[in-house]
Parts: C-alpha cells; structure tokens; sequence
C-alpha cells in the first residue's frame, strides 16, 4: 500500500529538523566558549570590537569571528549591526558566564557534549542490550552532572527541601547522622556539612574517583564533619541513620528495590528518607515536552545503561513518575511517601514508616 505524502508535514517536520541542528551546535559552541573563557571575558565589559575581544582573550580573530557569528545568531551573544560589537546581557550572563548560580546552563552544556565525545559506545550499548556502568563514561559527564545540579541544591536543598519535611531540619540543627547516597562528587555532602555543623554527614558512592573528588571538594571547603566512603545504596556501613537522602541517583540503580530497603534497615525508626528524582509524570503521555525530552535521552545512554550494568538492572529510568517510585519504595518496606516539594525538574519525596 503507497502512502500519500503530506508535503506540508514533511516542510515542517524538516524545519524542526533545522532548528535542532542549530541548537546542537549552539550547545557546542557554548561549550567552546565556556572551555576558553571567552563568556567570563565578555561578562560585564559592555560593548566590544573582535579586535576588542582578541585582545582580551589572546585568540585568534578568525576564529573569534566565526564563534561569535554562531553564538549571537543563536541569541546566546548579542550583535549590535550599527556598530558591529558584541555584549553579553545580564540575562545572558547568568546562564552562559556566572558560575554557581542557578540559571548556568554550563554545566548541562557539558554533560550533552560528554555523550557525543564517546557516541560510538552510546551506540553499542544500545544495539548490543547490554549495560554501560557509569564508570565507562566521559569525565565531562561526571563533572558536568555535578556542575549542572550544583546550583539547583544550593537554590533549594537548605530554604526549601529540608524546610518541607517533617521535623527533619530540627534534628539536623541539633546534631544528626546522615547518609548522603549516590553523592557524586559530594556538592550535596558540603552543603549539608555547612549548613548542620552539629551533624555528621556521611557520603557514599561506588565510584571511588567520584569519592575522591569529593573529599578534595570537602578540605577545600573546609568542612570537618563530613566522612566518605565507596560502597553501593545495598551495602554501606554504618547504622542508625536519622536522616537519608538521595539525589537523581535511584533510578540509575539496578536494585533500587534492594537500596531503599538497606536505607530503611539503617534508618532509626523515626528517621527520613528525602528522595530527590527528575520531575516525571506517571505516563509518558504527561512527559511529551522539552524536559521529557531530555530526560528519555540521557535515560537513553546514561540512567538506563547504569541500571542494566548492575545486579538486578530494574532500570527505572530518569521518567519513572512518583507512582512507579512509591511502587518501588513501598516493596521495599516504606509504608508513608508524599510530595514535599518540587521544582521544575525535580521532585522530593519524604519517605517514612
């Protein structure tokens, strides 16, 4: 049977097809100008020439002029035609230039450009069915995970999140045990030291360069009371927890169900458990716009791989939805899970009982 085609569709499907194009390589050239500087350079200087901006950063005009052609088209530098300069806004600055704060975008930048740095075992992995442990990726992918969610615990973890469970930032004032698991290259385990110092923050990861990065992280910040460990969410030591917390780490886990039961089993019966996942809805049908989008990619070649390389490989996904994570957390022996909280790409659930 031939089918008719809709020229319309196709113009406007090729269209579309364009624009991603653009923006795939916009990311690209941000990335570029975020690695040598020249964001930082334009960052509060007003309007400059290319000669301006090659005697700033040193880099060769013909280059500069080729970027700043992209970027600007791209929105992300503004052109001034009259007089042929180039400025960053304030608004373009808090996302492309000024580290830490929550607009930044470099480091979600960072991360995609990690996934097309080894693309071809993004590729076999996917063909083969097989997993892919986080260990066998990019290093611009674990820096870049850190850099892009930095800001946002730092934005909400200590104002917002903790605030919303119940009785939780008293015992953390007092003086609590708590688990940080799956931390990474311990951004949270230093926001956490900081802002309890009469707690004891342990951080725990199976990726001991992650764990090593992290204790950097903690005596360059100067925190004290903060201990680190590699060991997976189903075997670290220690009990008698008051406090758990996991950020956009448990769907990447093979035995989610198996990790949140040794969380409980180390918990103190009156202890939390804070769950930080990617916002989803309970369908994929809730999850059809941008943010979805991303999130089933880096599922894609990132969350889900991670899953399957491990015991169990439940694979979650980074779009499970509260009603999938309740299923799991209430396997694993958790009776009482609600919504404290939300951002526009995450969700936190208290998790007791």
């Amino acid at each position: 049977m031939i089918q008719q085609i809709d020229t319309t569709k196709v113009e406007e499907l090729a269209g579309k097809v364009i624009g991603d194009v653009a923006g795939a390589l916009s990311l690209f050239m941000a990335y570029i100008g975020d690695q040598a500087g020249v964001f930082d350079t334009l960052d509060g200087e007003g309007r400059l020439t290319l000669a301006q901006i090659a005697g700033k950063t040193g880099y060769n005009e013909k280059y500069l002029h080729q970027w700043l052609g992209s970027v600007s088209a791209a929105g992300y530098v503004t052109f001034h035609p009259e007089d042929e300069t180039f400025s960053l806004s304030p608004e373009q600055a808090l996302v492309f230039a000024r580290e830490g704060q929550p607009a930044n975008m470099q480091g979600f930048i960072m991360a995609v450009v990690s996934q097309y740095e080894e693309h071809q075992k993004s590729v076999d992995t996917f063909r083969s069915g097989q997993g892919r442990p986080w260990g066998e990726h990019s290093q611009c992918l674990f820096c870049g995970t850190d850099r892009f969610f930095r800001p946002g615990y730092q934005a909400n973890l200590v104002e917002t999140w903790i605030p919303a469970l119940g009785g939780v930032e008293a015992k953390l004032t007092k003086g609590a045990k708590v688990a940080d698991i799956g931390c990474g290259h311990g951004s949270s385990t230093v926001l956490l030291a900081k802002a309890y110092p009469n707690s004891t923050i342990h951080g725990i990861d199976f990726h001991e360069p992650s764990i090593q990065e992290a204790r950097r992280k903690a005596a360059e910040a100067g925190v004290t009371n903060v201990d680190f460990q590699v060991a997976t969410a189903q075997d670290f030591s220690g009990r008698d927890y008051d406090f758990a917390c996991i950020f956009d780490a448990l769907h990447d886990m093979g035995d989610p169900v198996g990790a949140a039961r040794h969380i409980r089993d180390t918990l103190k019966d009156d202890g939390t458990l804070m769950l930080v996942e990617p916002m989803a809805g309970d369908s994929m049908a809730d999850n059809m716009h941008p943010l979805g989008q991303i999130f089933y990619a880096f599922s894609t070649t990132v969350c889900t791989p991670a899953s399957l390389s491990q015991p169990v490989g439940l694979g979650l996904g980074a779009q499970a939805g509260q009603k999938r994570l309740t299923e799991v957390l209430n396997e694993a022996g958790f009776s009482n899970i609600r919504r404290a909280s939300e951002t526009p790409t995450n969700m936190v659930l208290e998790v007791t009982g």
